[in-house]
């Protein structure tokens, strides 16, 4: 279930292009300076290292499809990377539903659904090789994620070895993260928990969701964004680098080694 990525919606901000030679040379050198000097690496999960969102959208058109509603994108961004109860609420009240159903029928519906999809979700393209570049030259990970703790142990469950590379990870029922995104909560306390006393500014976060990304410039920290394909450009304002694929990532932009090729 891999998503198909467009290469057109990878962008950089740097610098544009110029018409002379000399100009293009200091473009080039501009390009080669990196963006920030990260230490710290924060990843969001659902959309970002698992493929789990289809899941979500399958699961939820089938439960509109019963009042002859359509499930679109507009209101996929509103509910992504939010807490359970907060992404229920808006989906009741935009789609209409007040009466008909409430958010929490809506949850124990969809969590039925969904339990029986989570465990067979892949890792999305890109993920293990900069997961594995990044342990190998000493850069602390951790994942910082709304899914809450049972969700979590099934998405996981095969996928270990890749988790067991980082240095801890906060959940959305963690007693710290007391508000989802775009409340900071979950991205600072990812970086509180980390050994030493690591400055917001040093950390980069990847995530897919705009919610996602607010929460992290909230925090104080760099975010790069993975979004998928279908979702409006409009949603990309906000990120300090939007790439179509963790592929397309290049550490030396962010003061980091490059990856040997």
């Amino acid at each position: 279930m891999h998503r198909a990525r467009q290469s057109q919606i990878s962008r950089s901000f740097t610098c544009a292009p110029m018409a002379s030679a000399g100009a293009d040379e200091a473009a080039a050198a501009a390009a080669a300076v990196p963006r920030a000097a990260i230490s710290h690496v924060i990843f969001d999960m659902d959309g970002l290292l698992l493929d789990t969102e289809g899941f979500y959208t399958e699961v939820q058109e089938k439960i509109l499809a019963r009042y002859g509603k359509v499930f679109d994108w507009s209101l996929k961004a509103k509910m992504m990377g939010k807490k359970a109860a907060e992404s229920a609420r808006i989906f009741v009240d935009e789609c209409g539903l007040d009466g008909l159903l409430t958010p929490e029928q809506f949850l124990e519906e969809r969590e039925s659904m969904l339990q029986a999809l989570f465990p067979s979700c892949t890792k999305l393209p890109g993920v293990l090789r900069l997961i594995h570049h990044l342990h190998a030259n000493g850069i602390p990970m951790a994942v910082a994620t709304g899914s809450h703790k049972r969700h979590f142990a099934l998405k996981t469950q095969n996928h270990q070895e890749m988790f067991s590379l980082m240095h801890h990870v906060v959940m959305g029922d963690d007693p710290e993260v007391k508000a989802g995104k775009p409340s900071p909560d979950v991205f600072l306390a990812a970086m509180r928990r980390f050994e030493g006393d690591v400055e917001p500014s040093k950390c980069l976060v990847f995530e897919d969701a705009p919610s996602g990304v607010a929460a992290a410039k909230n925090a104080g920290m760099f975010a790069v964004m993975i979004p998928d394909p279908r979702l409006d450009v409009s949603y990309h304002k906000g990120a300090d680098q939007v790439l179509s694929s963790l592929l397309d990532f290049k550490p030396s932009e962010w003061g980091l080694l490059p990856f040997k090729e």
